[in-house]
């Protein structure tokens, strides 16, 4: 097969690299496999990648059906970087070109491969989105792993298509292929109000919690008021929809706060829930893979509800990567308050690479932390 060595090559950099994490899993072959006489037959430029991890489906396409002209969207900037950074070393690059989920990635769109998300809203925000701008002729094929996928999904995108089937799995993966696209309206982004914090939350279908509030983030906010009273810049790592950094923003009416995340939907969910507000002045949303374009020592305050998981797998790497970003652009004598589940013990390696780490609070499930940059 001719993608079997292109498949060894490639790398998750920049992505946490460990022994039990990988760039290509059984679900990315199970997709090409499946959609192989859909890309045989597709035109150049009408072939559609979605959520690629780390670039197994755009090169796999690309190498093996020998198409040009992919279109791509990925939601984390760091799958971005990563499918760029083998794209690069494969001499692939010209094959294929970045987009956000809109009508400029999808129209006229034949063939789409799609990762399929474990958020039934990202689900339906991408299926929405393809039923409208796509080909009418358009056929989806949406792989996972068999554990993440759910009798939920195969209804979502029976919302949007009309034949919806499911493979045979194969390696504890599968593949569900829908066509006959439904064009409809998008239910995204959704507007909530939280009552108890008189708050407008905005959300795309990928953002985490969508427009509910998360209880880690529900936690930390009780001690918000305490964080550096003469801060002027904060940081919101990891910001998700962007309820830390708003609230933050209303609290401090002279603070500028960056609210910056790896995924696209949590950026623009975070802008928008910062403009509901009446605080998108003072919010700056950035994509951004952990603060990297952020210049040391230049913030006062961050604010961080990590993730304990890199997609399926639980691990900490990201949440150390996040904490190491702190360490760097924080000034000496700045704060990061952190909430986590607190099996998980940050404590000691926050105290290594922040500054002295105080426990401010903690319940049944949650642990917040307050530490100071010392160098």
């Amino acid at each position: 097969m001719l993608t079997d060595p292109l498949f060894d090559r490639l790398r998750r950099f920049p992505d946490v690299e460990a022994p039990n994490l990988f760039a290509v899993d059984a679900a990315d072959r199970l997709i090409l496999d499946e959609a192989g006489p859909a890309l045989e037959a597709a035109p150049d430029g009408t072939v559609v990648v979605i959520d690629d991890q780390y670039g197994a489906l755009t090169l796999g396409a690309a190498v093996r059906y020998e198409i040009s002209g992919l279109r791509v969207h990925q939601d984390s900037i760091v799958a971005e970087r990563a499918l760029a950074a083998n794209a690069s070393r494969e001499n692939l690059a010209d094959r294929y070109a970045s987009h956000g989920l809109d009508e400029q990635l999808l129209r006229g769109a034949r063939v789409v491969l799609l990762r399929l998300p474990r958020s039934l809203g990202a689900l339906t925000e991408t299926a929405e989105a393809i039923a409208r701008h796509a080909d009418p002729e358009v056929v989806v094929f949406a792989g996972g792993r068999d554990k993440h996928i759910t009798v939920a999904m195969n209804d979502v995108l029976a919302r949007s298509f009309a034949e919806v089937r499911a493979s045979r799995g194969r390696q504890k993966s599968r593949v569900v292929t829908a066509r006959g696209p439904i064009p409809g309206p998008s239910t995204y982004p959704v507007r909530e109000t939280l009552p108890e914090l008189a708050l407008v939350v905005v959300a795309h279908g990928a953002a985490f919690a969508g427009p509910r509030l998360d209880i880690g983030t529900r936690f930390l906010l009780d001690f918000l008021p305490r964080t550096a009273p003469d801060a002027s810049v904060a940081v919101d790592l990891g910001c998700g929809t962007g309820i830390l950094a708003t609230v933050l923003a209303r609290q401090h009416p002279d603070m500028r706060v960056i609210a910056t995340d790896q995924s696209a939907a949590a950026v623009d969910s975070a802008a928008a829930t910062a403009s509901a507000n009446g605080v998108a002045d003072r919010v700056d949303a950035l994509r951004d893979d952990v603060a990297g374009s952020l210049p040391d020592a230049s913030v006062d305050l961050v604010v961080c509800n990590p993730p304990f998981h890199i997609g399926a797998a639980v691990h900490t790497g990201a949440a150390e990567k996040m904490f190491a970003a702190a360490g760097r652009i924080l000034r000496p004598g700045g704060e990061m308050w952190t909430v986590y589940n607190s099996h998980l013990r940050y404590r000691p390696i926050l105290k290594r690479v922040v500054g002295a780490t105080s426990v401010e609070g903690r319940n049944p499930k949650f642990t917040v932390t307050r530490s100071v940059r010392t160098r």
